[in-house]
């Protein structure tokens, strides 16, 4: 690592507001401790929970750099001692837990894989912390299997649009809701069954219509008035993940309905958890998605690019009525 620069620029707010904060500041270029890797980015993710952090809603966890991004798309240029040194220059996809938004970041090795040679390092940074959402919670927590029927909300949102391709490729029946007609019709191409538009209809009634007993699971970003409306959604025996609350984090639970209908209520979240749980995911990405990935079966879906210095352009794109799916920052 002789050859590399001390300092770089990142992105990382001194204090928390608006889009404007996000502004270019120079930082050291971190060292890789052990079991990490050193990767020079080429780009970033963007998604929600680092809107989140920027407004100070989110603080990242306890180790993890006050640098925001979650995932990254780069090649390896430095390593821990003890590394293997194969993995020097090889292009990878990352999950961190913060630091994507700069020139260089560290990973732990259990949370990288290698980019397909179909991808492009913009397509790779859009996939890390979609992937590993959706299939730990959708796959793993939620057990959905071939022949079932899903409900996603926020159908064109990065997540909502990995579920649907995940979803279908996997044998699902996937039912999304989204915020307009032009976002339904997106759904549509990328591959859902059927799309809800929230705004002008009661989803819970087109539920009913489209699946009368009920879909199996609900993978729910919104919270709040939603979990009554999804449990009435749910099938017996089926199984609601709660992955944020947007319309807040303490509704109302219907406990009869929970109880007549045998439901389970879970949820997670993916940022803090350790680098074990993390690599076990990865391990099961890799041998399930990639091959869906390798051979072109599945592609994020990209709304945006920007530079890395007009990041806060990149967040104000997250909260326009037209996006669909996932905004990058394009380093150097």
């Amino acid at each position: 690592m002789t050859d590399l620069p001390t300092t770089m620029i990142a992105i990382d707010p001194a204090e928390p507001g608006g889009p404007e904060v996000l502004v270019p500041v120079e930082r050291p270029v971190p060292t890789p401790g052990p079991g990490e890797l050193l990767i020079k980015v080429a780009a970033a993710g963007v998604n929600r929970p680092d809107v989140m952090q920027r407004l100070g809603q989110y603080p990242p966890p306890k180790g993890a750099p006050s640098i925001l991004g979650l995932e990254l798309a780069g090649d390896v240029v430095g390593l821990a001692d003890g590394a293997d040194q194969r993995l020097l220059g090889r292009p990878v996809m990352a999950l961190v837990a913060g630091g994507a938004y700069a020139e260089y970041a560290v990973a732990p090795a259990g949370q990288c894989m290698a980019v397909p040679l179909c991808l492009s390092m913009v397509e790779a940074a859009a996939l890390p912390e979609t992937l590993f959402t959706v299939w730990s919670n959708l796959f793993e927590r939620g057990r959905a299997s071939p022949g079932e029927t899903i409900l996603v909300h926020g159908g064109t949102s990065g997540i909502g649009t990995i579920a649907i391709m995940l979803g279908k490729a996997f044998g699902l029946t996937m039912i999304v809701t989204a915020g307009s007609p032009h976002k339904c019709a997106r759904a549509l191409e990328i591959g859902a069954d059927h799309a809800i538009d929230y705004k002008a209809q009661d989803f819970v009634a087109e539920v009913k219509k489209l699946a009368p007993d009920g879909v199996n699971v609900v993978l729910d970003m919104v919270g709040g008035d939603y979990l009554a409306r999804n449990l009435e959604c749910l099938a017996n025996e089926g199984r609601h993940l709660s992955l944020a609350a947007q319309r807040g984090g303490t509704p109302e639970l219907p406990i009869w309905l929970m109880m007549r209908k045998r439901l389970t209520l879970t949820g997670s979240t993916l940022r803090a958890r350790d680098v074990s749980f993390k690599t076990e995911v990865r391990d099961a990405l890799i041998r399930a998605v990639w091959p869906l990935l390798a051979d072109g079966r599945l592609k994020p879906v990209i709304d945006s690019t920007f530079p890395l210095a007009r990041a806060a352009d990149a967040h104000r794109r997250l909260d326009e009525p037209d996006h669909v799916g996932k905004t990058v920052l394009t380093v150097g």
